[in-house]
């Protein structure tokens, strides 16, 4: 399976990629993971990138298109992936198609998580992540069992520097520009579109139908 995650920040797509991962054997390919990970690492790319995520901006189409080539041509994506993060506007759909058509690939579906905008301010805002394992919550939605400590190891919590009110709504303006990857994609006849504001087990039941059918 070759397939994408498409929706605005917090919408959905990092937990249900994660499921989606667990249940057919993809990796996960999430520019914004792979990003906060070369910062971590202090690598030239991680440098480049960290002022465009600290302020909530996006990190421009060479850099994005340069890391998702690299990752496609690994081993473990050669027999499927799932996109999360990429493409965000018609510029990088158009590039990741003549990549997919050089790679003699193609996308199987694109899942399109729809969640209002309002709604999204106040997913995001109330996140916080592990510094340890990486364990992700939320203030209202998923609370620690101890404030601002992890149920999972004991580490501390914090909120990312692009989930501050400031930041997201940065975010959320910048990441408008994916709307017309909705019609772009449904004229390709690959879209499916799902309601975020679905529970996490009941959408991802959705998000199973449709993708075993696809695979019959």
């Amino acid at each position: 399976m070759q397939i994408m995650l498409l929706g605005l920040p917090g919408a959905g797509k990092g937990t249900q990629a994660a499921k989606i991962q667990e249940r057919y054997g993809i990796p996960h390919i999430s520019t914004g993971d792979m990003f906060r990970a070369a910062i971590a690492a202090g690598t030239p790319l991680g440098l480049e990138v960290q002022d465009y995520l600290n302020s909530g901006k996006l990190v421009p189409d060479e850099l994005t298109i340069r890391v998702v080539r690299d990752r496609l041509e690994q081993p473990d994506a050669k027999d499927g992936f799932l996109l999360d993060g990429f493409p965000r506007t018609l510029q990088q759909a158009d590039a990741l198609q003549k990549l997919l058509s050089e790679l003699e690939r193609n996308l199987n579906a694109v899942l399109y998580l729809h969640v209002p905008q309002n709604i999204l301010m106040d997913r995001l805002t109330g996140r916080r992540i592990c510094r340890q394992c990486g364990a992700t919550y939320h203030l209202v939605m998923n609370p620690p069992k101890v404030e601002g400590t992890c149920d999972v190891c004991g580490g501390e919590l914090y909120q990312r520097a692009d989930d501050t009110p400031e930041a997201v709504k940065t975010r959320l303006e910048q990441y408008a520009q994916t709307a017309p990857l909705v019609d772009y994609y449904q004229s390709q006849g690959v879209l499916y579109t799902f309601d975020g504001l679905l529970t996490i087990d009941h959408l991802f039941e959705q998000i199973v139908n449709t993708l075993d059918k696809l695979r019959k």
